[in-house]
């Protein structure tokens, strides 16, 4: 074939590499006829009249049939979608016709490749998701669950092969994966691509934790490995002796969930107990599955006593994305907490492949979460007039939720989010329950609309003709489809008030001879400081704008014409000196911000939520009154800046000149000792001679949180008092903290 580009021998080898491998996993899910339909589509990626590379420097075909690869092998999914896997990027190039894949592979094929190729428009376009193409991105989403199935797949290929972009390439693509693509891949059950993905986005957006974290693994791990083989053994043993198909092993948890672990426990790393779960999968027969799950953990907590707060029962009722499961929590040798997890073959499949697997086992039913799932974002979808940010925020609510069970009068099962509300039960039933909600019965006791569901929880909700919704309510919702449908109710209520407002000014104007005009209407909206047409309206309609007091301005404006030609000629000629775009005038599309103490014409300040210090790596962000905000690259708010606000994102470095005092807040954890405090002071003040601004301790059974904020000139100075007060005596672990709030 002809190459515009060369292709090296190692290249060719991993193409080679690559297609063996994935006929190799088609052969063990696909029929024969399926295989030959995959390796005439292989056939058509590779005989490409042109080769292309990625941004990554990785060529396009080898690309397409890793991507292929995890298709087939870590989610499950079949002909089509490999197909469609190994073919998007062939037509993206116009090597060939949609039209062309049609006629070879059927109308399937071409449908989930056009979806595909809308995806891959809205990124070359390089725009951030909270923009109108996060609403398009969703709606191709929608049309086929393959489609949301094989760009998780192109996503996780391309965090594996992150190492190979440019450093702001890689922050861009990490934020995106970590704000959209990881929740996505939980929500669908993908829970393997899930964690993956979640340490990968870690290791590039705070690498200096993920690093710490896995150094502290790998020194930990032979004694990890002793314990769960110490812990497994008697388990082992009895499972064998019931005569049980089995096998049972030990599984360290990600990086990213004991970081958060770390964090939600306010806890170093030796103190986190869980850093593993043993898991025993069992080679049932599905109508015995529950009952061998049972039987184990029966075995389980016999041997070691279980915390029964910390039961788990998946197996009764399965999560809506298909998870089954039983999760316990023992006390193990050595007075520590394990979790233990039990399951089948067939759920751990269903774990770890999600939706996919269910397809699988299940012909079909495991669409059913799936297609619920989607129903709730067409909804959100619905109203085109909604507000980006709110929009993206909707959609989030449900990604991570835990559920919770309750019934309604007839039996049914509901399944809602954890921390759904009275009210989210009633907009569940239908929209207009939800309006006209005034409280319902729990259990045959009265409840608020507020109160939260718990499991088991049987509701009856009561109405009201005479109730309207109200903006409270928002407050009151937890559910995406609640805040949908509560905020269009709340839409059309305003509209109606509004439209009677503007019938009763236009009458009440008509009988003093004036006419209500698009102008006089903004003149008004402007002198009664309304943030809307329809909010003036509004005020009019519910008397908290007396319409005497309009007339009263209309009169005023006629007797100060002049005036109001002077005044607007003022407006007009003000209107002229604006304020030119910090971005577009100080900066190239390729420039860096250099941050210099000395720097004139840009306004800039170091921002408060992460405190960025001179060594740190930073970016500015344009704010909305024009200057220019400071912030580390591992800033908290970091990821959602790049994506929700991409394109107010500004490349910036530190001068020479910018070097000088910087305020730095250190977390310190440590035993209660007298004299530790006096101790960590002195390291500061007297052994590094800096200043400090204050120092808090919190004491709480023999172990000590405190806080210390002091001025440093550099990173490097911050790195030397972090080490200095680590070696004091009782100083279990110190950390940079972003602010004290």
């Amino acid at each position: 074939m002809e190459n515009q580009i060369d292709i090296s021998t190692e290249e060719k080898l991993a193409i080679t590499r690559n297609y063996r491998s994935l006929l190799k996993a088609c052969k063990n899910i696909l029929s024969d006829d399926d295989v030959k339909e995959v390796r005439q589509a292989i056939e058509m990626a590779l005989s490409r009249k042109k080769e292309f590379r990625r941004p990554s420097g990785k060529l396009s075909a080898i690309h397409s049939l890793e991507v292929a690869n995890i298709v087939s092998s870590e989610i499950g999914l079949g002909r089509t979608s490999v197909i469609c896997a190994l073919l998007y990027d062939v037509v993206q190039h116009e090597d060939v016709e949609k039209h062309e894949i049609a006629e070879v592979f059927g109308e399937s094929v071409e449908a989930i490749v056009g979806g595909l190729l809308k995806v891959k428009e809205l990124y070359t376009k390089d725009t951030s998701i909270e923009t109108e193409n996060f609403r398009k991105l969703l709606l191709t989403f929608a049309e086929d669950v393959r489609v949301i199935l094989i760009i998780l797949a192109d996503r996780l290929q391309t965090m594996r092969s992150l190492n190979l972009y440019q450093p702001e390439s890689q922050q861009k693509i990490a934020a995106e994966v970590g704000y959209l693509y990881a929740p996505m891949a939980h929500r669908l059950g993908l829970y393997a691509i899930k964690s993956e993905m979640e340490d990968g986005v870690m290791k590039y957006t705070n690498r200096e934790v993920y690093s710490f974290i896995a150094k502290k693994l790998n020194e930990t791990k032979r004694a990890r490995d002793k314990y769960i083989k110490d812990f497994i053994a008697p388990i082992k043993k009895e499972l064998e002796v019931a005569g049980l198909k089995f096998s049972i092993k030990g599984r360290t948890k990600t990086i990213h969930s004991i970081h958060n672990k770390m964090k939600k426990q306010n806890t170093p790393f030796e103190k986190v107990y869980d850093l593993f779960a043993i898991r025993v999968i069992l080679d049932s027969k599905e109508k015995d599955e529950k009952a061998d799950c049972w039987k184990v953990y029966s075995m389980v907590t016999d041997r070691y006593q279980p915390n029964p707060s910390r039961l788990r029962d998946w197996l009764s009722i399965p999560k809506s994305n298909g998870y089954e499961s039983l999760h316990t929590t023992v006390l193990g040798p050595e007075k520590k907490w394990v979790e233990v997890q039990i399951r089948t073959h067939r759920m751990n499949e269903v774990a770890e492949k999600g939706l996919a697997a269910h397809w699988k086992y299940k012909g079909g039913e495991g669409e059913k979460g799936m297609d619920e799932w989607l129903g709730n974002i067409r909804e959100v979808l619905e109203n085109p007039e909604r507000n980006a940010i709110d929009f993206i925020d909707d959609f989030k609510l449900n990604l991570y939720d835990e559920e919770v069970f309750v019934f309604t009068p007839k039996g049914e099962l509901k399944r809602l989010p954890k921390g759904a509300t009275i009210l989210d039960f009633a907009f569940d039933i239908h929209s207009g329950v939800g309006k006209r909600c005034i409280g319902a019965k729990v259990n045959g006791k009265h409840a608020s609309i507020k109160q939260v569901l718990k499991n088991g929880d049987h509701i009856e909700v009561i109405t009201s003709n005479n109730q309207e919704p109200r903006a409270e309510w928002l407050n009151v919702v937890a559910t995406s489809r609640a805040k949908s449908k509560l905020k269009q109710a709340l839409k059309d209520l305003q509209y109606k008030e509004s439209e009677f407002g503007r019938e009763t000014l236009e009458r009440r104007l008509k009988n003093w001879k004036l006419e209500l005009t698009d102008q006089l209407t903004h003149q008004l909206v402007k002198h009664f400081k309304m943030k809307s047409i329809n909010d003036f309206f509004r005020e009019i309609a519910t008397g908290e704008i007396d319409i005497s007091s309009v007339k009263e301005y209309i009169q005023n404006q006629e007797k100060k014409e002049s005036e109001k030609d002077k005044a607007e000629v003022a407006s007009n000629k003000s209107a002229t000196n604006f304020v030119p775009n910090v971005e577009e005038e100080h900066l190239g599309n390729d420039d860096v911000l250099m941050i210099d103490r000395n720097l004139k014409n840009v306004d800039y300040s170091l921002a408060k939520c992460c405190n960025p210090i001179f060594g740190d790596e930073i970016f500015g962000f344009v704010a909305v009154s024009g200057g220019i905000k400071i912030h580390r690259a591992q800033c908290p708010n970091a990821p959602e800046m790049k994506t929700k606000f991409g394109y107010r994102i500004v490349n910036a470095q530190w001068t020479t000149g910018a070097s000088g005092s910087f305020q730095a807040t250190l977390k310190v954890t440590g035993s209660d000792d007298i004299g530790i405090v006096s101790n960590i002071s002195q390291v500061i003040t007297k052994d590094l001679k800096m200043k400090m601004r204050s120092i808090s301790i919190d004491s709480d059974e023999g172990s000590f949180l405190g806080t210390v904020t002091v001025f440093v000139n550099d990173t490097e100075m911050l790195n030397l008092l972090i080490k200095k007060i680590k070696n004091v005596k009782g100083v279990y672990n110190v950390s940079r903290i972003d602010s004290v709030m």
